[in-house]
């Protein structure tokens, strides 16, 4: 097989995988799966959670007694 019968050949396999590609990308567009487009606006950011200080209170103290119960296990 010499080098024009190789190019041809990847010519060929080329032209093939585009045709599947346009196959599959015209699959997404009626099926809705695709890419959707992006809105005139920006991207939205999400609400930062915040801990009500009784909340704070609790994690800070359950971290002291696992913090204690370290320090305990650690001197034996």
């Amino acid at each position: 097989m010499g080098t024009a019968a190789i190019i041809v050949a990847i010519d060929n396999e080329l032209a093939r995988l585009r045709e599947v590609r346009a196959t599959v990308i015209k699959q997404q567009k009626n099926t809705g799966k695709g890419k959707k487009p992006e809105s005139g606006g920006g991207t939205k950011k999400k609400a930062k959670r915040q801990l009500s200080p009784a909340a704070r209170a609790r994690i800070a103290e359950a971290q002291r007694t696992r913090w204690a119960a370290a320090r305990k296990a650690k001197k034996q």
